[in-house]
């Protein structure tokens, strides 16, 4: 990749993250603001500009040529608008039209945060070197993105590899997107903490109800808790293993926060993919944690803008 500097913008349920990244992938300047996911479309773009204007106040910011944003979605990248589930103010929300005017008209790049974390994974991370992978982040959400053929694979609106939003329980809980039973609805954070709360799982004296407490609490033996990150692991392998059987990947990467877990997710991740992924070409598929951590998002992004959209093109080939 070439030396501009670009910024980038991970935008999710819970944060909203800046950065400037060089075309190395290395983040010289950071930003951050709380999502105020339940607050109205306008309140949320405030907290973008804020972020923004910490960017923009940088003597750095002279060296930024483009700007990368990877959204929860679903994103329409080719429209430049987002509608992200867990973010009910914004529905077809015209992002790249509004970032662009709050930094000057440079160029401005969206993808899914999926895509932007396997772009980052693809440059730097547990699926360099694969020429076919699927990339997850669970967190808030349920996100993903595939490589396919050595290059990232977008699709025309930038969601391709949503694995969230596959249904894996036909007759499952409504999901915000609107179907049934999907994977986002089962294996995401939140949801992992509520089937423990509701099946009985109390929480320790500091009240903590998040999926990192629930893990703990596996950690320790908690038998619904072991159970509330058991159904998440099966449901994250049936859309791994359906994605595998479609296209034959050859990795599933699993990122984002709900991956922190460790093996309290990937010991029954991995026994369930045994189970579900029983075809030939889809029996040696490796399932590994992510690398770029909690700065994927904003690498991945950064990939994006440097690449500049262009489709189909590789995210670690300049």
């Amino acid at each position: 990749m070439h030396t501009d500097l670009v910024a980038a913008l991970d935008i999710g349920g819970t944060k909203i993250a800046g950065a400037l990244v060089d075309g190395d992938g290395r983040i010289l300047l950071r930003a951050q603001r709380p999502t105020p996911a339940r607050e109205d479309g306008e309140s949320v773009m405030r907290a973008v500009g804020a972020v923004l204007a910490q960017l923009t106040a940088s003597p750095l910011w002279e060296r930024a040529s483009a700007v990368g944003i990877g959204s929860a979605g679903p994103v329409d990248a080719s429209a430049g608008t987002v509608s992200p589930v867990n973010v009910p103010g914004w529905r077809d929300f015209p992002l790249v039209e509004r970032v662009r005017m709050a930094v000057g008209g440079r160029p401005v790049t969206l993808v899914g945060d999926g895509v932007a974390m396997t772009a980052a994974e693809h440059w730097q991370g547990a699926a360099r070197g694969y020429d076919n992978a699927l990339c997850l982040v669970v967190s808030t959400g349920v996100g993903g993105g595939l490589v396919l053929d050595g290059r990232l694979h977008r699709g025309p609106t930038g969601n391709a590899g949503h694995i969230g939003h596959i249904s894996v329980d036909l007759d499952g809980d409504v999901c915000p997107c609107g179907s049934r039973g999907c994977v986002e609805r089962i294996a995401s954070g939140p949801n992992i903490a509520r089937r423990a709360l509701d099946r009985g799982w109390r929480p320790g004296p500091d009240g903590d109800v998040t999926a990192a407490a629930v893990a703990a609490a596996a950690r320790a033996g908690d038998p619904v808790a072991v159970a509330s990150y058991r159904r998440a692991a099966q449901a994250l392998a049936a859309g791994i293993a359906a994605t595998a059987t479609l296209v034959e990947i050859e990795i599933a990467v699993v990122g984002g926060g709900v991956a922190g877990a460790g093996d309290v997710l990937f010991a029954p991740l991995r026994h369930a993919l045994d189970e579900y992924a029983t075809l030939s070409f889809v029996r040696r598929l490796k399932v590994s944690p992510a690398l770029t951590g909690t700065d994927a998002g904003l690498v991945g992004a950064a990939a994006a803008a440097l690449l500049g959209g262009r489709p189909g093109a590789s995210a670690y080939v300049g």
